[in-house]
């Protein structure tokens, strides 16, 4: 059974996509040992898993990510009910149908989000805006630079169910963002949760 403290690891880990057992640690203000135990024991019991990674100069460290079960821990939307609507609407429909819905989808999106953003004025407006907004839908968004670039990061997918079944709602996303965020700037997913990755990433660049 998972204790308060396990259960902000799990979600530290969701957040950051992985994390080594110091940078826990210090998360959850305490020892390193601390963190190593309650790592050990959410390894034993199917949550996390850890795997080497090499960082430079040193010996490589120990970075634990979340398992299937451990992402399971944040569920899909109404996962199974969403997807076999989308089935049904393929079968009697037809692709077209499926198609006009994804689409419509979409421009409700945009014309919701595009009012929420029409009082920005900068690009890290725009992207605090977007983020807020994706949080309340249950994306855990945020959003940081590095350099010249920026990146909106989605921690969670609460349709990832029907995104996997149709890849048409994840088009008219990136579509969105790019839209949103304006022509100036190219919009570009580097990381994407049904093909594999911890979140969904996008970077944003001139």
């Amino acid at each position: 059974m998972k204790k308060p403290a396990a259960d902000r690891i799990l979600m530290f880990l969701k957040m950051r996509g992985g994390a080594t057992s110091l940078l826990i640690a210090e998360e959850l203000s305490i020892t390193k040992e601390g963190a190593r135990k309650h790592l050990l024991n959410l390894a034993q019991e199917g949550w996390v898993e850890s795997s080497m990674k090499s960082e430079g100069v040193g010996r490589p460290s120990a970075y634990y990510t979340l398992t299937e079960k451990g992402l399971g821990q944040f569920p899909d939307t109404h996962a199974e009910v969403t997807v076999q609507l989308l089935k049904s609407v393929k079968n009697i429909l037809g692709n077209n149908a499926l198609e006009l819905l994804i689409s419509d989808r979409e421009k409700n999106s945009h014309d919701r989000y595009e009012k929420e953003l029409s009082i920005t004025k900068s690009l890290e407006q725009r992207l605090e805006a977007l983020a807020k907004i994706r949080s309340e839908e249950g994306y855990m968004a945020e959003w940081k630079k590095e350099g010249e670039e920026y990146f909106l990061i989605e921690n969670h997918c609460p349709i990832c169910a029907a995104a996997t079944e149709c890849q048409g709602f994840c088009r008219a996303e990136l579509s969105n963002f790019q839209s949103l965020i304006g022509k100036e700037y190219t919009v570009e997913r580097i990381d994407h949760i049904i093909s594999g990755g911890q979140r969904c990433v996008y970077k944003i660049s001139h």
